[in-house]
């Protein structure tokens, strides 16, 4: 199993640094700059268009804004926000926090995009409702193939790594809080997804909408008690985070490079953007403004990027966990990462209750994640074989949960990175490709 984890971990990180950072990276800034910086001239509307109501004369979605908007924040702040950020601090250290923020900021444009096109091009209504990348492969970019082949690996993607990642980060939070065995922990998650998403997008909507805001609230008042509690040591970790992420040459054996391995690629994981995902869940909206959901979007990647993900990095490294961690290495008892550590940090700042927040956060989190990402497996899939597949691929979805909670952290999220990756590149030739269309909708105002 070492070995497995050893060659997944060298063909992402070459994918990573040589390819899928570099095209994320540009890719973002270009089509910032095409919408004249719309994540900052248009940041009010945004705040604005979280809490937006329904328009009268919507039509064409299944979920209204706002459940929408939750359903896709609810996914993407998963486990990866918790246990992806600090694995990122640990493994590429302090100076992945500010590649997380770099690429946070392009990737509100990458994400607008997405969100956009899944409004414009989808197809049906109702429960019969299609979209996601495939549909502007298809009928915008006009190319069936790319389509198809996004469909493919997304669909993989999607049954192959949240029922392993989200599960894992659940059982090892609730293992190491309570010691219940980490299987246990992955039947109940199992049956708990498999409640709602047996009841389709509509069930999906009114469960997110309801968790996706109570997870990030919870969270965020948690974090900032942590964070006042080791007030003092924030001038020297953000001198620490800036020193370490421009580095060639890095005191704690890390530099600039792998930095922005770790940074930029925790990043994506968390906040999504590149992976088309957004195309699905703002694609049931029911609306008739596209820019509605584009705007939905920006605000999804500033809250994943700038606030779940930096509370997670930041309490590990006021707290001095990360660094204790990083000096020890591996192979010392004394040696934390994933949930693990963020849990260790709340504890020092909330003795015993920290603790408790981090593994009810991580069950949150990751419960949201594992719904959300079941019905965007389930739209791609259905392009490829019909909806004959929805009811077998629910049960599978739900049956490999247990499995994900038992498997090995490194493996898990190696593969992660590994099939995300992949998923990208058939997305962002349509995402830049049909960037125009967007464009429009990013210098319209209202």
């Amino acid at each position: 199993m070492t070995e497995i984890a050893n060659y997944l971990d060298v063909v992402a990180t070459w994918l990573f640094r040589n390819v899928v950072m570099w095209l994320l990276l540009a890719s973002g800034a270009y089509l910032s700059v095409r919408y004249g910086l719309v994540q900052l001239r248009r940041l009010p509307e945004a705040f604005r268009a979280m809490i937006a109501q329904q328009s009268k004369t919507a039509s064409g979605g299944v979920l209204t804004p706002f459940q929408s908007f939750m359903t896709a924040l609810g996914a993407s702040i998963g486990t990866g926000n918790i246990a992806g950020v600090a694995v990122a601090i640990i493994t590429g250290g302090p100076g992945a926090l500010f590649w997380i923020w770099v690429y946070g900021f392009v990737a509100t444009a990458i994400k607008f995009t997405e969100a956009i096109l899944g409004v414009k091009y989808r197809e049906g209504a109702g429960e019969q409702l299609r979209c996601g990348p495939m549909y502007y492969l298809r009928d915008g970019l006009k190319s069936p193939a790319l389509a198809w082949i996004y469909a493919l690996v997304a669909g993989v993607a999607a049954l192959t790594t949240t029922p392993f990642t989200q599960p894992n980060s659940i059982a090892v939070a609730v293992n190491s809080v309570f010691g219940i065995p980490t299987w246990i922990v992955g039947v109940v998650v199992a049956v708990l997804v498999w409640a709602v998403i047996i009841g389709g997008v509509k069930s999906i909507g009114r469960v997110a909408e309801k968790l996706a805001p109570l997870k990030v609230g919870l969270y965020l008042a948690g974090g900032l008690v942590v964070i006042f509690k080791f007030a003092d040591r924030l001038p020297y970790v953000f001198s620490l985070v800036f020193q370490e992420a421009l580095a060639t040459r890095s005191a704690m054996g890390f530099g600039i490079f792998i930095a922005m391995r770790y940074g930029i690629a925790r990043g994506i994981y968390a906040n999504e953007a590149g992976y088309g995902t957004a195309a699905v869940a703002y694609g049931t909206a029911k609306t008739t403004d596209p820019s509605q959901q584009g705007l939905q979007a920006v605000m999804e990647v500033f809250i994943v990027s700038f606030v779940t993900a930096t509370i997670s990095a930041m309490v590990i490294l006021v707290s001095g966990v990360a660094e204790a961690s990083i000096a020890v290495g591996r192979s010392d008892p004394g040696f934390l990462t994933s949930t693990a550590a963020v849990a260790k940090a709340f504890d020092m700042a909330i003795p015993t209750a920290g603790g408790w927040i981090v593994a009810f956060c991580a069950f949150l989190f990751g419960y949201t994640t594992l719904i959300g990402w079941a019905y965007y497996g389930e739209q791609f899939l259905e392009y490829i074989l019909g909806r004959k597949v929805t009811v077998p691929y629910r049960w599978i979805y739900c049956v490999l949960i247990p499995f994900g909670a038992v498997a090995r952290p490194d493996v898990v999220w190696n593969w992660g990175d590994l099939m995300n990756a992949l998923q990208v590149f058939p997305n962002l030739i349509g995402v830049v490709g049909l960037s125009g269309v967007a464009a429009m909708y990013a210098w319209k105002k209202k």
